[in-house]
């Protein structure tokens, strides 16, 4: 029996966390069992599915790197689900009413084994009678779903825990249409720190929305997999195609996995190190450009060097906006905790270093290190008693990457400007 697993989204929105979940789930175990993926877009509802979120969707899926091999529309299938329920009426095994169609219930104790939780026993439904067509010729859920899941030839489906409640009814309804009955994985839920289901406020925005606050493709997918599976040996980062050969449904963990942006943060961070240095400023580049961030006269060549200095120091991409600002423009005010800082008046000692600084004859990390501390010690200060105020006066903040390192970076002249701009704030300019 060939693998046949499927990702049935409804485009009535965007895709969130739960959803990019259950369709990589999904698709690993058919890829690992070298079977197909069906995307099904579930576009019965007229009024709510929305052009802007199917296409959402698919470019959320692509940017995960899931494909599919077939894509399947139900608003394209109307007349096939209305032809079934005319065929379970003229069996008696579902009836009309109030232009309606119903299916007839003829309940039974039903097992399941289901490959996450073991084996399922519902003993009851929750209702006596289930809509099958609506009244407006529209099919519902439950009917559609069985219709193509059958027809369609799925084999396994995998789906979050929130549609159990659903499968004693399906399963009715493929005994009723004399279908085969797929095996099923109902995939525990994503819960907040706090332990609730996530909301708006945390955690279930949209896949697009983590793409835009700078996280990268293979460290989402990366992280998703580590929300209820696991490939062992304590290991946490993992390769898209590694996981592909290791995957198993049956491993997906019984309780809720709990979402954590510390973490996502942390696995972003293990990937944004991880790439190639050409690779990641192309990144950026796009990141920074698609925001209008960067100006025109930004080289290549100065947004390599920026792009190194902070490499192993961000968690995402949109952090380079607000931590590598000093980089691209001039126009920072002093943070407000450096005050502190500025409080002492080292007028004097700066212009000396100022005046240093302009007569080195390369200005590299090595030799302005080598001025910078002996400035310091023939003025008999501390390092550190020059170091913050400059930092402050390069950056407008009271950490960031290494100081000699970064007044490389910026240059001579950007370094002695902004020493210069200091030295009239102490002078009464204030910024």
């Amino acid at each position: 029996m060939k693998v046949r697993t499927r990702f049935a989204p409804s485009p009535t929105g965007f895709l969130h966390l739960g959803g990019a979940r259950t369709a990589l789930f999904s698709w690993l175990y058919a890829r690992k069992n070298k079977g197909e993926f069906i995307l099904r877009i579930e576009d019965t509802d007229r009024v709510r599915s929305k052009k802007e979120y199917l296409d959402e969707i698919l470019e959320s899926l692509r940017w995960l790197g899931i494909d599919w091999d077939k894509i399947f529309y139900q608003s394209e299938r109307f007349d096939i689900y209305r032809e079934y329920a005319k065929k379970l009426v003229s069996q008696g095994k579902a009836y009309k009413k109030e232009g309606a169609i119903f299916f007839r219930y003829e309940f039974k104790e039903i097992k399941i084994n289901d490959l996450i939780r073991g084996q399922i026993i519902f003993k009851e439904l929750p209702k006596e009678e289930e809509v099958i067509i609506k009244s407006d010729g529209t099919p519902a859920y439950n009917f559609s779903c069985c219709i193509d899941d059958a027809l369609m030839g799925i084999t396994h489906i995998i789906r979050g825990e929130d549609h159990i409640s659903n499968t004693p009814k399906q399963i009715l309804m493929y005994e009723a249409l004399v279908f085969n009955i797929p095996e099923f994985a109902h995939v525990p839920l994503i819960l907040s720190e706090s332990g609730q289901r996530l909301s708006k406020r945390f955690g279930a925005t949209s896949l697009r929305e983590y793409r835009e606050k700078g996280y990268l493709s293979r460290a989402l997918v990366n992280y998703l997999l580590l929300l209820g599976w696991s490939p062992g040996n304590n290991r946490e980062i993992i390769s898209l195609e590694e996981a592909v050969k290791i995957f198993d449904i049956r491993n997906v963990n019984k309780t809720s996995s709990i979402f954590s942006f510390d973490k996502l943060d942390w696995v972003n961070s293990e990937y944004i190190k991880a790439q190639k240095l050409d690779d990641l400023v192309k990144l950026v580049k796009d990141y920074l450009e698609e925001r209008k961030f960067l100006s025109q006269d930004i080289e290549d060549d100065y947004l390599r060097k920026v792009v190194e200095l902070f490499k192993t120091r961000i968690s995402k991409l949109s952090d380079l906006i607000e931590w590598a600002y000093f980089c691209f423009y001039d126009d920072f005010v002093y943070a407000p905790d450096t005050e502190e800082i500025l409080r002492r008046d080292l007028s004097r000692e700066m212009e000396i270093l100022i005046e240093r600084l302009a007569k080195l004859e390369s200005f590299n990390r090595e030799n302005i290190e080598k001025e910078f501390r002996a400035t310091a010690a023939d003025l008999g200060l501390k390092a550190k008693d020059l170091v913050h105020p400059t930092r402050v006066a390069l950056t407008g903040k009271k950490i960031g990457p290494g100081l000699f390192e970064t007044m490389e970076v910026l240059g001579r002249d950007r370094v002695i400007d902004r020493l210069r701009r200091m030295v009239k704030y102490w002078g009464g300019d204030h910024v």
